[in-house]
């Protein structure tokens, strides 16, 4: 650390390529940036005891790492959901954690959710696999039908979850909703059907998960929910792997239960593991569609994240609040 630095920010891991964007702001306001991958626990500990600050992309940062760092005061993270970090443990120490908003990817997270759901529905994986193996034939899809006048379900209706359910009407759809959080009137006014998890899983013929994971949601999608599903729906999910049981998906796949899923994510969320490998049994069947956690991605979007969490993460090491706090540290 230079004599004149205000303080050490520290970006425990990303997978951005670069750190340029996070430099510029975390200099310009005259702290020191210090830029790692690390893979646990011990390795920010080991790079970063005199952080105050931490930029945090899937790198966890719970309590041993809270006791290494005694002068961490911020953990901001690359992204909306906080489940790497220990929050609770971060309030009880005084230490600030910020996130950034839904609205960073907004759109396109929603786009990604309807290109899955027609690429599934539309049989795209399929028909491109066989065309580039010498088969020309419509009948590689059957069957296939059509979607206006079906139902397209959405578990959550935020803020995401809305822009889902305007592109959707587009294609003639019904649509449904269930969420907690929300009131039936708000649904209503947008020409959105409230229905409860049973009838929303029972009766969609398209079902989008844009929910939260949280202890009531991981592992939702298990057996018993797969089996309540209609045999040709598909499930799309574009929120976090370990809402649905993947090798329930798979059973329910193998069997036919459901149709087909597009899936964003998966269960044992990949970018976690350093040491991962294509084994999952869901990268096998013809008819799902993986993409690597890619929803979120935009150019624009990309630079507005990083940028927002560096300048989280100096407005709380200069008195300023947070525009986006995830906890209210004493």
């Amino acid at each position: 650390m230079t004599r004149t630095s205000r303080g050490i920010i520290m970006i425990a891991d990303s997978d951005f390529g670069d750190v340029e964007i996070e430099r510029e702001i975390v200099e310009g306001a005259g702290f020191t940036l210090s830029a790692h991958q690390c893979t646990s626990e011990d390795e920010i500990i080991a790079r970063g005891r005199d952080a105050a600050g931490i930029l945090t992309q899937y790198a966890h940062v719970g309590a041993a790492t809270m006791d290494g760092l005694p002068k961490l005061r911020v953990i901001a993270r690359y992204g909306t959901g906080v489940d790497i970090v220990d929050v609770d443990e971060a309030t009880r120490r005084g230490i600030q954690v910020t996130n950034a908003p839904n609205d960073w990817c907004a759109d396109e997270v929603a786009d990604h959710a309807i290109a899955l759901w027609l690429a599934a529905a539309r049989k795209i994986n399929q028909y491109d696999t066989a065309t580039r193996e010498g088969e020309w034939q419509w009948q590689t899809g059957a069957p296939i039908w059509r979607l206006r006048g079906k139902v397209f379900g959405l578990l959550g209706y935020g803020a995401i979850a809305r822009l889902i359910a305007t592109r959707a009407k587009g294609f003639g759809v019904q649509v449904w909703a269930h969420d907690p959080f929300v009131t039936a009137d708000e649904m209503r006014a947008d020409e959105v059907r409230p229905v409860d998890l049973d009838e929303l899983i029972r009766g969609s013929d398209y079902l989008t998960i844009q929910a939260p994971l949280t202890p009531d949601t991981r592992h939702l999608f298990d057996d018993a929910a797969l089996a309540k599903m209609k045999p040709t729906a598909i499930l799309v999910n574009t929120a976090r792997g370990p809402i649905i049981e993947d090798a329930a998906l798979d059973r329910a796949l193998r069997a036919g239960t459901i149709a087909a899923a597009g899936l964003d994510d998966l269960e044992e969320e990949p970018a976690k593991h350093a040491n991962w490998a294509p084994d999952n049994r869901l990268l096998h069947h013809p008819n799902v569609v993986v993409t690597p956690h890619a929803a979120y991605y935009s150019e624009e979007s990309i630079h507005t994240v990083r940028a927002f969490a560096a300048d989280e993460a100096v407005r709380v090491l200069t008195g300023q609040p947070p525009r986006s706090p995830v906890n209210h540290p004493a």
